[in-house]
């Protein structure tokens, strides 16, 4: 690795790619959990489990200062979570779709607290 591409990381790569199907072998939650402990740090995975609870408020509308209060996360932190769900690669949204669809049966688009447009089309 040369000095001018050393904090250069492009994604998705061959090593990514492993790494995501590693982790489709997983089957149980149990399973999936001992591996992220083993690949990442505490504070690697605090910041994910951050993220993903910050998502599925702002997915069920939510309001920034509840999910502020629950998570003790920053608006900032809340703002990039739900520009990413609104404007990422469609991941969050996945799996909040599915989860949707295995515990309530129902389709929630995100509004956006201070404008109150819908994050997503309906």
């Amino acid at each position: 690795m040369t000095a001018t591409n050393a904090h250069r990381f492009d994604f998705p790569n061959e090593e990514s790619r492993d790494l995501c199907r590693s982790m489709l072998m997983l089957e149980t939650v149990e399973d999936f959990e001992n591996f992220l402990r083993d690949l990442c740090t505490i504070q690697e995975l605090k910041e994910m489990t951050e993220r993903w609870s910050i998502a599925k408020m702002v997915w069920e509308n939510c309001p920034y200062r509840v999910i502020t209060q629950k998570t003790g996360a920053s608006s900032t932190t809340i703002a990039r979570v739900a520009h990413w769900l609104t404007y990422g690669k469609g991941g969050y949204q996945k799996v909040c779709e599915l989860r949707g669809k295995q515990s309530v049966n129902k389709e929630v688009s995100p509004v956006f607290p201070a404008t109150g447009i819908h994050a997503l089309p309906r």
